[in-house]
């Protein structure tokens, strides 16, 4: 019997030494906030979420051949009025979703600038739906992280609104304006509030 249970306990130690060395690359979020990501941006270089604290974020999932592809002025007029009071557009080119983003780099950086004179920060094109997808968003799609905000990437333009603490707060789809009311007075209320966690930290 005391063989039989050191058997069992070396193959309990195998299998855990097993698991360990399958998961040691997935993504386990560190915290419920964002800010523990970093991706590239379209240029390659390192675009780090922590550089964000204290600015509400509006992430964007894109594609330059979509029907909702004419959102980018609604976001880049969005990003003009209010990135002054500490409002960051973000948007993450993906080609998921019927093939609407087959560019490289260079080719949707030119269309962004060109077509819509884009000044906000457009990062590396990445798998935004599915197992594959980059931890980012996997996390963002997260149900048991994020039970109001979760769930999969319906398709190009779906939009996170994160408050400055780096929480997700809000979650709106493709057909909801970037320009709408709705998106307008979340980001203002969430902008009135970093101004007096700002203020009672001074």
């Amino acid at each position: 019997m005391k063989t039989f249970g050191l058997i069992i306990a070396f193959l309990g130690i195998i299998c855990i030494k097993l698991v360990a060395s399958t998961n040691k690359n997935a993504s386990v979020p560190t915290s419920n906030k964002i800010h523990q990501f970093k991706l590239n941006d379209i240029n390659g270089h390192e675009f780090d979420f922590k550089n964000l604290k204290d600015h509400i974020i509006l992430l964007v999932n894109v594609a330059s051949h979509c029907g909702f592809t004419n959102q980018y002025h609604g976001l880049q007029a969005l990003f003009n009025d209010y990135k002054d009071q500490g409002l960051m557009v973000v948007g993450i080119p993906s080609n998921d979703f019927g093939n609407q983003e087959p560019g490289n780099a260079e080719e949707i950086k030119s269309f962004c600038v060109n077509i819509y004179n884009t000044s906000f920060p457009i990062l590396e094109k990445s798998i935004v739906k599915g197992k594959n997808s980059i931890p980012l968003y996997q996390f963002l799609s997260d149900k048991n992280i994020h039970p109001k905000t979760g769930g999969p990437i319906t398709w190009n333009f779906n939009k996170f609104l994160i408050d400055g603490e780096g929480y997700v707060v809000k979650r709106y789809s493709s057909f909801t304006q970037p320009q709408s009311k709705k998106i307008i007075k979340d980001i203002k209320q969430l902008i009135q509030k970093q101004k007096e966690k700002n203020n009672e930290k001074n």
